[in-house]
């Protein structure tokens, strides 16, 4: 069995982590870290999680490298940078769900994280954990930090664009749409029920910083180009799922059954990532609701003809994709084991 730790135990990331990590064939579950509720085991923290894993919350020392084979960091950025800083070469595997490491170009980094003060000579060793597009990289990495809920949702929409047509995309704009799990359990007044029930609320509408590591990831990326990506980001009143609605402006000239082709062709032998025509359910599709509890991203591309644009469309659950079932998914191609391993779960729907 391949031992795992959680740290951030108490989060909704985490208590997804458990519940997964838990369920999980080839995995056992052996250290939960956290700060904040040392001493609470899992049920308390999280309602849902009935179970006696016969863990409680401990605090994070060196010593957790004696006792995991992957760890996952399920903790803000600042704390992921310091525990990463101090079990890097300790521990096997480091998998970071946060911001920390997700940009490598320091000048980028410092714009969107400006708090979070990272060891330069851990950046290039860390891989950025979209399965789908470097899978290949994370056979062999021993720290891994995993894209934003945001960004795997938007990153998965333009790769066959970028990564596999190879286009230059002039422009992108991307209006992203999430429920109120995305902002964590921090208490805030504009999370409120009487205030966040039935809004939608613009809370980044001139940038977001996951569009800055989807813009460095594809420019590394290459072959094709972006030419500026800029995101408007809202939440709205539902708690899981997210929704990106990317508009993209080229001068190539493409049809729409070309594109449909290459989103097909590119994700092919890609459990997780579903390739849709947006009317071919009884609701249209990608809907964030199509996925709750599962692990899909379902992907939708259209092309405006009349307008010359494409119109690349992404839902995902931002815990389980955007979050702790792709961080499962990272770990199970890095320790060999088939992606959909402890998994394979459906959606939920209606939820």
């Amino acid at each position: 069995m391949i031992r795992a730790g959680v740290v951030g135990a108490s989060g909704l990331a985490g208590g997804d982590l458990i519940r997964l990590i838990s369920q999980h064939p080839d995995f056992e579950l052996t250290f939960l870290g956290g700060s904040s509720n040392i001493g609470r085991r899992p049920a308390e923290l999280h309602p849902g999680l009935r179970f006696d894993l016969g863990l409680s919350v401990r605090a994070v020392t060196e010593e957790v490298a004696d006792l995991v084979d992957v760890l996952f960091l399920a903790t803000p950025a600042p704390v992921s940078a310091e525990l990463a800083s101090l079990l890097a070469d300790r521990v096997p595997v480091i998998v970071d769900l946060s911001g920390a490491f997700r940009i490598r170009t320091p000048e980028l980094h410092d714009r969107w994280y400006p708090k979070v003060k990272r060891r330069p000579d851990l950046v290039e060793r860390f891989v950025y954990g979209v399965p789908e597009l470097v899978g290949e990289q994370l056979a062999q990495a021993s720290l891994i930090s995993l894209p934003g809920c945001y960004a795997t949702s938007m990153t998965l929409a333009l790769a066959p664009l970028t990564l596999g047509l190879g286009l230059e995309l002039r422009t992108v704009v991307v209006d992203g749409k999430s429920g109120s799990s995305g902002g964590g359990l921090s208490l805030r007044t504009t999370d409120l029920h009487p205030l966040r029930n039935g809004a939608i609320a613009p809370y980044a509408p001139t940038g977001h910083r996951h569009a800055g590591e989807v813009r460095d990831f594809l420019e590394r990326g290459r072959p094709g180009s972006v030419g500026s990506l800029s995101m408007s980001a809202y939440g709205v009143s539902h708690v899981r799922g997210l929704m990106t609605s990317s508009y993209v402006f080229t001068d190539e000239r493409v049809e729409q059954r070309e594109l449909q082709r290459a989103y097909t062709r590119f994700y092919k032998g890609k459990p997780f990532v579903r390739v849709r025509r947006h009317n071919e359910t009884l609701i249209p599709v990608p809907d964030p609701q199509a996925v709750l509890g599962s692990n899909f991203c379902d992907v939708t591309v259209l092309h405006d003809q009349e307008e010359g644009r494409i119109v690349a469309l992404a839902a995902l659950d931002n815990l389980v994709k955007g979050a702790a079932g792709q961080a499962v998914q990272a770990a199970n191609l890095r320790f060999g084991l088939p992606e959909e391993t402890g998994l394979a779960m459906q959606p939920v729907m209606p939820a």
